[in-house]
């Protein structure tokens, strides 16, 4: 059980500028912020304010030019960090869901979620009767040995979601998960994200344009050219920071 009083992720003075000819863009500009276990949270803001790339670099897939990054109260962002092991810790703790399922298409629903764990030298029979037990929980059991193809797109974010849940990590993130699907399927998921969070003491941080389903996040972070606009409760005052 995580300890309710440490952030699973928490942010700070994080900056990424890039170099694009004789000018810097500032993607992200001084962004602070935590994440508790349990929470649902969702970042919303303009194309190009600096969504997905706070969200890759809590996902450690990108190097923030300046700030700290904590994950479960361990530094993460340190420049002199050994790969290898933050690697290994990424894989270990943090979960990812993209727009797109990306599934492999030749694998049932099952074996797709399989072979996350199979990457980490999980036994194939152990790993595919867990991928079954972590189907069941996004409830897919009926779908299990479907391939891609005979799957709905909601259902393919369900195993995407599954499957990003394989090592049991105390970070999800998604980025426009429910951007190709239509509302039903779109709450859905937002709905499977929230029982996520509470039933694993997740934190879980999704990056969404979709305003149908607002209400269901616990807080809402708004990011503005790269900077921190406000975080509200769904229902608070637009742009009052709480």
């Amino acid at each position: 059980m995580s300890d309710q009083t440490v952030p699973v992720l928490s942010l700070r003075r994080i900056a990424k500028h890039y170099v694009s000819g004789e000018s810097v863009v500032r993607a992200l500009d001084g962004v602070s912020l935590d994440i508790m276990p349990g929470e649902l949270v969702g970042v919303v803001g303009p194309s190009g304010s600096g969504k997905s790339t706070m969200l890759l670099i809590a996902g450690l897939l990108e190097t923030p030019t300046e700030g700290e990054v904590f994950v479960s109260g361990r530094l993460v962002s340190s420049p002199d960090a050994n790969l290898d092991e933050l690697r290994d810790f990424r894989r270990r703790n943090i979960g990812f869901v993209f727009q797109k399922a990306n599934l492999l298409p030749f694998l049932t629903a099952a074996e797709n979620v399989a072979i996350a764990l199979e990457i980490d030298d999980v036994p194939a029979r152990a790993a595919l009767a867990y991928a079954t037990e972590l189907l069941e929980d996004v409830d897919l059991s009926h779908r299990i040995h479907n391939l891609p193809a005979r799957l709905s797109g909601g259902e393919q974010q369900r195993v995407a979601v599954a499957r990003a849940l394989a090592n049991d990590p105390t970070l999800l993130l998604a980025d426009e998960p429910t951007a190709a699907l239509d509302a039903v399927r779109g709450r859905q998921v937002i709905e499977q994200f929230r029982a996520i969070a509470r039933a694993r003491e997740a934190a879980v941080v999704v990056v969404t344009h979709d305003q149908r389903a607002l209400e269901m996040f616990d807080r809402i972070i708004e990011l503005v050219d790269g900077k921190l606009a406000s975080i509200r409760t769904p229902g608070a005052l637009e742009g009052q920071v709480i």
